[in-house]
């Protein structure tokens, strides 16, 4: 009967491959595992992304300290203006721009250099209640508000002050930097300071609002800063004036006629000059304060006129062209 032996045989079998199963591997099966990790180390080499991102991380560093790098030489080195070239030795002097106020040149050889003084008397300035809003009042567009409230409209003229002080302004004596101040008095008596680096609006239209509102509010300022460009002020003039001004009244009524030209070239520079004119339709100046009266014409000249050769004179006297 061999199933028996069979039996015993299977069992030895078994036995035999558990043994083997138990054993430490040999030789081969650690050079097949030594084989296995190199080629998974070769797989991991073949894929690239690790390696890009380092590569990136890498580029980055290098962009970051070239940022914070100094520039090149070529680039540092930047050539100033020929007129900063040719003032390095000199001291520097700055200067605030504010939009809308071209600043006024300063003396080169840091001497101050006589100026001119406008005061402009009896300017047709009245602000009144039309409708619903607060206007100032005018021939033009006002004539039946005020014939309904017994006024003359012929003597309501805010256009005569308007073109006085562009004739100041556009002057190229106020362009070289010698207009020191302009004082403006209205009928009603109201004072106010206009400063030399003020822009006036050029249309009248916009120049009435300005009047209204600085009438209103009693002051104007500039944008972004608050230094105040116009400012109502409490009279007399004469105690904003310079000590030692000489105050001069212009008018056709004045016995006393002069060369204009002439008498400004005969005036001091060590004494700033005051001119009085009126900026009204009809009638003259007071004449409580001017030290001298004079007439500079044979025909009656308004005042953007006179102020005109005013200008023109002082501008052949301080060689302005």
């Amino acid at each position: 009967m061999g199933r028996p032996y069979a039996v015993k045989g299977k069992k030895k079998r078994k036995l035999a491959d558990a043994s083997a199963s138990r054993a430490p591997p040999v030789a081969d099966e650690a050079e097949e595992r030594q084989s296995d990790g190199v080629r998974a180390g070769s797989e991991r080499r073949e894929m690239g992304r690790p390696h890009a991102l380092k590569g990136k991380k890498n580029r980055k560093l290098e962009d970051g300290s070239a940022s914070r790098a100094p520039p090149a030489a070529d680039e540092a080195e930047e050539v100033p203006p020929p007129e900063e070239q040719e003032g390095e030795g000199a001291p520097e002097e700055a200067a605030e721009v504010v939009e809308g106020i071209p600043i006024v040149p300063r003396p080169v050889d840091g001497k101050r250099r006589p100026g001119a003084i406008f005061v402009l008397e009896r300017a047709c300035l009245e602000v009144g209640k039309v409708g619903k809003a607060m206007q100032i009042l005018n021939s033009d567009d006002h004539a039946n508000y005020l014939r309904k409230q017994n006024r003359d409209p012929a003597d309501y003229r805010p256009d005569i002050i308007h073109q006085a002080l562009l004739a100041i302004f556009d002057s190229p004596l106020t362009k070289a930097g010698r207009l020191q101040a302009v004082y403006v008095r209205t009928e009603k008596g109201v004072l106010f300071e206009i400063k030399p680096h003020v822009r006036l609006p050029r249309t009248f239209k916009r120049f009435c609002g300005l009047m209204s509102q600085l009438l209103q509010t009693l002051s104007i300022s500039a944008v972004g800063r608050r230094e105040k460009l116009l400012n109502v002020i409490k009279n007399p003039v004469t105690q904003y004036l310079p000590v030692g001004a000489r105050k001069i009244g212009l008018s056709y009524s004045s016995v006393k006629s002069v060369n204009l030209f002439d008498y400004v070239a005969k005036s001091s520079d060590d004494e700033p000059l005051v001119f009085v004119v009126g900026a009204m339709a009809h009638g003259k100046i007071e004449n409580d304060y001017s030290d001298d009266y004079i007439q500079i014409s044979s025909y009656p000249l308004s005042a953007a006129c006179c102020l005109n050769r005013i200008s023109s004179a002082l501008e052949q006297k301080w060689n302005i062209q």
